[in-house]
């Protein structure tokens, strides 16, 4: 069965066969026989009670603590507890807490006998010397492997988050524990290396707190820190001091990063700075095979320091110093699987329930961050002003100059100030361009009426994916060759949002002598070289330019600030300091030119580069409107009929406040893949209430609803719905 999120544990064996379906060669050795015998003869004897089993159809059990508490693959809040088994004697050495197993789950009658149900995967969390299930145990079917893989550090872990976002234990496990290959399990891990000498403090002597904070670390202290990093290529480095202050002082690190590309420059930081052998990279890059073996070598403690993304974030390092996170305000660092975690909490949890340092890096700052820093949590680890004016770019905006003068030069998308910033610039070197959207024009509306131009078949946008090419639909892929205006009979059309590869092209004409490059979601650059170059890139995907970019534009501003959600803002800023961190700094002529209302917070924000001011004056408001991170929230989702419901029989705290019912925005039942993360099916019209607590009462929330969607999935009452706490997407 598989677990709400659709996710299945498949486990790999020597030659490829998922766990539990034996191989020839190993089917006929006899302990492999007697583990057949015992699963074939598995039956339930009713209710006759047994407080320490001793034999089971006339097979011995294991003499000491022969009883097994079980953690099933079944992601049901209804079944989040641990199931009693009896470990039989051929089992006794391999059946060890933290390993994996097959049992049977899920008994029921079959033509008047009472049957075992079918076998699915499990993990020993405990082994007992007796039960208080009154009633014949079902033994253990299978030990999978005997590697231990779920510690009690990591149980513990996994059991915190589970809590913390209403989620059943079984589907953070799965999340926390790779998939099994067990030709890595048979390759050793190496020994573990001494602790290396304590790095020099490098480019943090450009903080004032940054050598401190490194001390401290290799002091064996727990320093919590919300690092504004400074732009520029040194980051990187940064980090990996950090983590190698932490291995000086005999404790291990941990640091996520958002992406494969930024944790590839921390691995490339940190060989360089320690060598190699003293860390493992964990990315999905890597392939299952490496990746469990590396996963392996830091659950056996050969290895002390872990670089990785998302997954990392529950890498079971030993005495671990330092939780670190770069720029948690990157949407990667949420899961999509459920509970859908965020890393930058579970690396709050670790911290606390450990006593590692913390440091949360950015170029930007998120309100989670500021409000660190407010609650004394965390302190602030930043550069002062006179430093900061050094290494950042000079940002211009189209208030600057004759577009201030000139209302047609301020609503032209690329304005006079763009052309000639990027003209000067290409004489030093490449230059960045920043667009929203991909694609080519995907979105049109009517040239005389401006009307969005729409699918006669789904009511979907329609776009154009090249110059010579015929229109289609966004979300149906139909074709519109006669598209004609419903509202006045144009067939005209006009660009209303005009992706990458347009914009590519529009500065390719200007700009006929100089390479044009594109990097996007389909096609990432990691770096371009340092001559003349025009980069044209999607927010996120910005290589790094050898020795910086001679300039930056970051277009459309509106696009991104005018999306209908409580993160625009903060998100907006987020990738535009991220695109002019790679820009050079002012004294070595770095300019960047940011087309968008130059009155916004967002914008004067930029041009001070102050990130920590804007999210400090964001923290503000939402603390008047009530909204997340000072209070905690929860969204219920589903079925208009399963919400009303559910918030009908729910238990929630006193002072509990709900926000809706209201429709949520689905996708056409004829748009290909699955939708976000967390809203509707396709096709399905769903409904979505906000839940809001003052602090100090988020545990008690998650426990109520944990509860009623228990209680719901026991009675069948309807369909189930998707609970979310703290939802990212408030819009």
């Amino acid at each position: 069965m598989s677990s709400p999120s659709g996710r299945t544990e498949a486990v790999s064996s020597d030659n490829g066969r998922p766990d539990g379906e034996p191989a020839a060669d190993t089917a006929e050795e006899p302990q492999a026989a007697e583990q057949l015998a015992l699963i074939r003869e598995t039956v339930r004897k009713a209710d006759v009670p047994r407080a320490r089993p001793r034999s089971w159809r006339g097979a011995a059990l294991a003499e000491r603590n022969p009883v097994a508490r079980v953690l099933v693959d079944k992601g049901l809040v209804h079944l989040d507890r641990y199931f009693d088994y009896a470990v039989p004697a051929a089992m006794d050495e391999e059946a060890r807490p933290g390993v994996r197993v097959r049992v049977r789950f899920g008994a029921g009658e079959r033509d008047g006998r009472r049957e075992g149900g079918g076998l699915i995967n499990g993990f020993i969390v405990e082994r007992c010397p007796d039960s208080d299930f009154r009633g014949a145990l079902a033994p253990i079917a299978q030990v999978l492997s005997p590697e231990p893989v779920l510690g009690p550090e990591l149980l513990a872990l996994c059991r915190a988050v589970a809590d913390r976002y209403a989620g059943a234990l079984a589907d953070v496990v799965q999340l926390a524990v790779p998939r099994r290959m067990a030709r890595a399990e048979k390759k050793e891990s190496p020994p573990p290396e001494p602790p290396p000498a304590a790095p020099g403090p490098g480019s943090w002597a450009r903080y004032a707190a940054g050598p401190g904070y490194l001390e401290a670390l290799r002091a064996g202290e727990a320093p919590r820190a919300v690092w504004t990093a400074l732009p520029g290529p040194h980051w990187a480095d940064e980090l990996a001091r950090a983590v190698a202050a932490t291995l000086a002082g005999g404790r291990g690190a941990l640091a996520v990063l958002p992406d494969g590309r930024s944790a590839a420059r921390v691995d490339a930081a940190l060989t360089a700075l320690l060598g190699p052998g003293r860390h493992v990279l964990l990315t999905a890059d890597s392939g299952p095979e490496a990746r469990y073996r590396r996963w392996l070598a830091v659950n056996r403690g050969s290895v002390r320091a872990v670089v990785g993304t998302r997954a990392a974030m529950f890498a079971p390092v030993r005495d671990l110093g330092l939780a670190a996170i770069w720029d948690d305000g990157d949407s990667s660092h949420s899961d999509d699987h459920a509970p859908q975690p965020h890393a930058r909490e579970v690396l709050m949890l670790r911290a606390a329930h450990e006593r590692a340092g913390f440091l949360l890096g950015a170029h930007g700052c998120t309100v989670e961050a500021a409000q660190l820093v407010e609650t004394g949590w965390a302190r602030p680890l930043a550069a002062d002003r006179e430093t900061v004016r050094a290494t950042a770019p000079r940002v211009r905006t189209i208030g600057d100059g004759e577009e201030a003068r000139d209302p047609a030069a301020r609503a032209a998308r690329l304005p006079s100030l763009a052309w000639r910033t990027v003209r000067d610039a290409l004489s030093r070197g490449p230059v960045l361009i920043q667009v929203p959207r991909r694609g080519y024009v995907p979105r049109l509306a009517c040239e005389r009426c401006r009307e969005p131009a729409r699918c006669a078949h789904c009511s979907g946008p329609l776009e154009a994916t090249g110059p010579a090419e015929e229109l289609c639909c966004g979300w149906c892929g139909r074709g519109a060759p006669d598209w004609r205006c419903p509202e006045c009979g144009g067939v005209r059309l006009r660009g209303q949002v005009f992706g990458a590869r347009r914009t590519a092209e529009e500065i390719g004409r200007a700009f006929p002598e100089v390479p044009v490059r594109t990097s996007g979601k389909d096609h990432v650059l990691d770096t371009v070289p340092e001559t003349p170059a025009l980069v044209v890139s999607t927010p996120g995907a910005e290589p790094v330019a050898d020795g910086g970019y001679a300039a930056a534009l970051l277009l459309d501003g509106w696009a991104m600030l005018g999306r209908p959600d409580l993160r625009a803002a903060e998100e907006s800023l987020r990738r535009w300091l991220g695109a002019a961190a790679l820009v050079r700094g002012a004294p070595d002529g770095g300019t960047v030119v940011v087309v968008a209302e130059p009155t916004l917070r967002p914008v004067q924000a930029l041009v001070r580069w102050d990130p920590a001011g804007h999210a400090v004056r964001e923290l503000g408001e939402r603390s008047e409107l009530g909204f997340p991170p000072v209070s905690r929230m929860a969204a219920v989702a589903g079925l208009p009929e399963a919400v009303a419901d559910f918030l009908g029989t729910v238990r929630l705290p006193a002072g509990a406040e709900v926000l809706g019912p209201v429709p949520m925005r689905s996708a056409p039942a004829a748009r290909p893949g699955p939708g976000r993360p967390g809203g509707p099916p396709p096709g399905e019209n769903w409904d979505r209430a906000l839940i809001r607590v003052r602090p100090g009462s988020g545990a008690e929330l998650a426990a109520a609803l944990k509860e009623a969607q228990a209680a719901r999935l026991t009675r069948r009452e309807g369909p189930p719905v998707r609970i979310r706490i703290d939802p990212v997407d408030l819009g």
